[in-house]
């Protein structure tokens, strides 16, 4: 699970935890067959499909050096009905 660094709560993503998908930034050399492996040991859940998006880098400046942020995977997972995550499901918190 290292691949996975943190659970995105915006706006959209509220939205789509009503329709049993899930969304989470992740390193971007894992491959969706990756990830979705490690959600369904790790959670115990079935996994429909899994949706990646690459989200480039920003531009950082630190006086006369140009420098970058790293880039990173944004996945929205889609898990099967009946199934859910039970740390980032909206009911029980």
């Amino acid at each position: 699970m290292d691949g996975i660094k943190y659970a995105v709560f915006t706006e959209k993503s509220l939205r789509l935890l009503g329709k049993n998908q899930y969304t989470s930034n992740v390193e971007s050399g894992f491959t969706k067959t990756e990830i979705k492996h490690w959600v369904e040991l790790f959670f115990g859940v079935k996994v429909v499909a899994v949706n990646s998006h690459r989200l480039p880098g920003k531009g950082r400046r630190m006086g006369p050096i140009l420098g970058h942020t790293m880039h990173y995977r944004l996945m929205i997972i889609t898990l099967q009905p009946g199934y859910s995550i039970p740390l980032l499901d909206r009911e029980t918190n």
